[in-house]
């Protein structure tokens, strides 16, 4: 079996003003990686995507210019899409029984 969860970039790193949200999905992440060696010798892989910027309603309350300023600190020049989030999790679902206990930062290389 596999179990994928979704963290932030904020799980690995923080971020000012987002002292819960970052403190949250860092334990996503320390769950993730402790699920995944308690699970493996069941043969079940356990392993999360730390997202980016992802155009969501997550990000409706920034005005377009601070969606422009945001998107000029991310290399791709770009928000992630949601339908990008799940190519991810739809191919880390697919791949061998060897990947477990990663967090995979799909964040257009802005962190």
């Amino acid at each position: 079996g596999k179990i994928i969860n979704i963290s932030s970039v904020w799980g690995l790193y923080g971020a000012s003003c987002e002292v819960a949200y970052s403190a949250t999905k860092g334990a996503v992440n320390s769950f993730t990686k402790a699920l995944a060696k308690e699970l493996a010798p069941s043969g079940i892989q356990v392993n999360a995507v730390a997202c980016g910027a992802i155009d969501t309603e997550m990000n409706g309350h920034l005005s377009d210019d601070d969606k422009a300023s945001l998107a000029e600190e991310i290399p791709a020049g770009r928000f992630g899409s949601p339908q990008e989030v799940a190519k991810l999790v739809k191919s880390l679902s697919g791949m061998n029984s060897y990947l477990t206990g990663q967090i995979i930062t799909l964040d257009g290389g802005w962190i």
